[in-house]
């Protein structure tokens, strides 16, 4: 059963992630441009303001945080300076999720404010800040990876599906191998968002507007579903000490009649066993 782990009226909550050196949780609020963290040995909580929107905030290698805001990739040192690693404004267009791959890379996912079809994109950050693998979406979300490293996970959010994508034999600049989708969404189940991946391989998926977190097996069967009182979940990731809880943001924005946890960050326990991130190389 879920439980509230921060009691919050975040606008657009997004992009859990567990950060091991500092035993916290990093979450973000885009429309608000915040970055905030929590500590659940003691339930202390901080607020970082950005300048920009800001989609997702993840850990580095020597500390700080890489961050993908609405011009582009920033990053914050370990005392909070900031510098641009890569800057593309684009008018209308704004940074969403992201997630570091197994060789440190980031993966960053755009989209246009107005969902316009196309308008997004996914792209690869290598730690020097050298842009490959551009791709034109949607709506760029959730990205995951296989525990041995060889599947990547993604979701468009407007096609409705999980795709799977060959990633131990990817070279940069280099076109992802498509291997089909993992899951398709059902209409009136809701639409994909963010995800993770656990111990055993198994995707698990927030289904905005559809008030659930749901888990695939790596063979595209549908596992679990986890109802929620929230109707817009939006991305979801183990942490806790032994990476066993799982965190669930949420959102308020475009919620009428909202229930009074919407804009919390959730979080179910003993969920399962996730699997160590690992931190963006630059």
């Amino acid at each position: 059963m879920t439980e509230v782990a921060v009691r919050a009226r975040a606008k657009l909550g997004e992009g859990p992630t567990w950060d091991p050196a500092t035993g916290q949780l990093l979450w973000v609020d885009i429309l608000s441009s915040r970055i905030h963290t929590f500590d659940p040995a003691d339930g202390r909580r901080t607020t970082l303001a950005t300048e920009q929107h800001v989609g997702a905030a993840l850990p580095r290698a020597g500390g700080g945080l890489v961050v993908n805001l609405r011009d582009g990739i920033g990053l914050y040192g370990p005392e909070g300076d900031f510098a641009w690693l890569v800057r593309d404004p684009v008018p209308g267009r704004r940074g969403n999720d992201a997630a570091v791959a197994p060789d440190g890379a980031l993966w960053a996912g755009s989209m246009r404010y107005d969902e316009a079809p196309g308008g997004g994109t996914l792209i690869r950050v290598a730690p020097g800040g050298a842009v490959t693998d551009t791709r034109r979406v949607t709506v760029g979300n959730g990205t995951g990876w296989s525990p041995d490293g060889r599947t990547m996970y993604y979701v468009d959010t407007p096609t409705g599906r999980i795709d799977r994508f060959r990633a131990d034999t990817h070279s940069p600049g280099q076109p992802l191998v498509d291997q089909g989708p993992l899951a398709t969404i059902e209409p009136g189940a809701g639409h994909p968002d963010g995800l993770t991946v656990d111990a055993d391989g198994c995707v698990w998926v927030a289904l905005w507007d559809g008030a659930a977190v749901r888990r695939y097996t790596p063979d595209g069967a549908l596992d679990r579903t986890v109802e929620l009182p929230v109707l817009r979940p939006t991305s979801c990731a183990f942490g806790g000490p032994q990476l066993r809880d799982l965190y669930i943001t949420t959102a308020a924005v475009g919620v009428v009649d909202p229930h009074p946890l919407t804009g919390s960050l959730l979080v179910l326990p003993d969920a399962g066993q996730g699997v160590p991130g690992t931190p963006f190389a630059g």
